[in-house]
């Protein structure tokens, strides 16, 4: 009998970290089929995953494909009617699953959803990568309810009401797995980084919703639990950002928005090299060098996107400028931005 749900779990060089973080996905998902996809791992992950969790499906991918591809690969031979796409440094809990499938058989209007992303680490704070469901503001800057740019907030279940949200994150997401492939799955080209939140402004414009349910809870490790500079994250996150923006944002709004961001990178990469952050500086740069000669190559998506777009204003998009509430104005909780 078919499983209602896959959980699916795209790993690359992490035998260890799936040792450490598998067993409680096994263990508290009863009603999914656990798939890993490994991507081209040259570790001992796919003996270690059939010697130790013989129960999980493994799809062998030939090469590292990224994040993005990698997961468009894999969910190709998915078929329960729900996936979840799962980070492989994430710890999940009794019941994780039930809610937000019990919330997406009620609402077939909503696409994808995630749960509340709690710091493994830290586990009072909401984690970084998701926090309970993202938000975007004018130019293109990501937030979420929890954590507004660097500022992580300590999970006071001030955020436990299901809430519509502009995009769900990649660490934890769920997703029809038809409206997966229908509507295009992940950009492969963006490799790795803002590939969902590019999914879910693709899906909120042709009139899904995107939910967050905090019933259901899950601890992440995450890459900014380190805190560590990273050019290579620096230039695909500013990158992947601008095409993110180019391919989505309306006609009437992208230019604006465009001239707006070449500042602000660049302030921002003035700022990195004040810390003696040159390394991720010159990231920023080589990203705005490297958009401004791929955009072309995104102009099909663009057209495509702009043909299929249904919503036009997205409730969950703020009107203003994030930096400007945060810098100026002081607020560095998500509660805090309706304030005037």
């Amino acid at each position: 009998m078919q499983k209602q749900v896959a959980v699916v779990i795209l790993n690359w060089n992490g035998a260890e970290m799936m040792r450490h973080f598998l067993p409680s996905v096994v263990a508290n998902s009863p009603e999914a089929e656990i798939v890993v996809a490994d991507n081209g791992s040259t570790d001992d992950s796919v003996a270690m995953l059939r010697h130790e969790f013989p129960a999980v499906r493994i799809i062998e991918l030939d090469k590292n494909y990224g994040f993005a591809e990698g997961y468009n690969k894999a969910l190709e031979n998915i078929e329960p009617p729900y996936s979840i796409l799962l980070n492989s440094d994430v710890e999940v809990t009794p019941g994780w699953i039930e809610p937000m499938i019990q919330y997406m058989e009620v609402h077939p209007e909503t696409a994808a959803c995630q749960p509340k992303i709690l710091s493994e680490k830290q586990r009072g704070l909401f984690e970084y990568a998701g926090a309970c469901g993202g938000y975007m503001d004018a130019l293109g800057y990501p937030f979420c309810r929890g954590r507004i740019l660097n500022t992580v907030e300590e999970d006071r279940n001030q955020y436990d009401t299901i809430a519509s949200v502009f995009w769900a994150s990649g660490a934890a997401l769920m997703i029809r797995t038809e409206v997966f492939k229908k509507e295009g799955g992940l950009d492969g080209r963006f490799f790795a980084h803002m590939e969902e939140i590019d999914l879910c402004w693709r899906l909120k414009s042709r009139g899904w919703n995107i939910a967050c349910i905090p019933q259901s809870v899950v601890y992440h490790v995450g890459g900014a639990t380190l805190n560590k500079s990273n050019p290579r994250k620096t230039y695909l996150n500013f990158r992947n950002n601008l095409l993110m923006i180019y391919k989505n944002a309306s006609s009437e709004r992208v230019g604006a928005i465009l001239k707006w961001r070449m500042l602000l990178d660049y302030l921002a990469a003035a700022q990195m090299m004040l810390t003696l952050k040159w390394r991720d500086a010159a990231a920023v740069c080589k990203a705005r060098k490297e958009f401004k000669r791929i955009k072309s190559e995104f102009e099909p998506s663009r057209q495509e996107n702009m043909r299929k777009t249904t919503c036009r204003d997205i409730p969950e998009m703020m009107q203003g400028s994030i930096l400007w509430h945060y810098y100026i104005k002081g607020r560095h909780c998500f509660s805090r931005l309706r304030q005037q």
